[in-house]
């Protein structure tokens, strides 16, 4: 069985373009570790009783620290002054989701200059649905439809495969 710290040395860093699959397996980390009650649950403040406040402060230092070392540098500024886990967390959820032009016209150029080049089908499937998933995020009233996203793969799949399209 992993550790604590090995396990999360096998988390991707979080970064200006992982949000999602991020949060995802933080998300389920957190969940196996017993600690998402502090951040996403019904006990995310710390309980007034002394002894429930010192078992608290143990998970939320724990929470502190997995989140300190899954995210960039960059993003470790934001949260360094957090006082709990949930704001830590609600800090970065609010960069990553609020509607941010720049961002969604970056991921918009992403998604339409797509191309599987050495990705194997399954990793190149994966990165379009992750690439329409944060896009729907940030415009929810855009969102990329099946149909869409059907075409965008076809479109950026290696002329191999285009002769196997072609006939079905």
């Amino acid at each position: 069985m992993m550790d604590f710290a090995s396990t999360l040395n096998s988390v991707k860093k979080l970064n200006t373009s992982n949000y999602g699959s991020w949060s995802t397996r933080m998300q389920y980390y957190f969940l196996g570790q017993e600690l998402w009650d502090i951040i996403g649950g019904s006990n995310t403040t710390p309980p007034t009783d002394a002894e429930a406040a010192k078992r608290w402060k143990v998970k939320a230092r724990k929470a502190m620290y997995a989140l300190t070392v899954t995210i960039e540098d960059e993003f470790l500024q934001r949260i360094k002054n957090a006082k709990t886990p949930k704001e830590a967390w609600d800090t970065l959820a609010t960069i990553f989701t609020k509607k941010n032009d720049a961002r969604l016209q970056r991921l918009e150029n992403e998604i339409l200059s797509i191309s599987q080049r050495n990705m194997t089908i399954s990793q190149y499937f994966s990165k379009v649905k992750s690439l329409s998933d944060e896009i729907s995020k940030l415009d929810p009233e855009n969102v990329i439809i099946e149909t869409r996203m059907r075409r965008i793969i076809v479109h950026g799949l290696r002329p191999e495969y285009k002769g196997i399209i072609t006939a079905t």
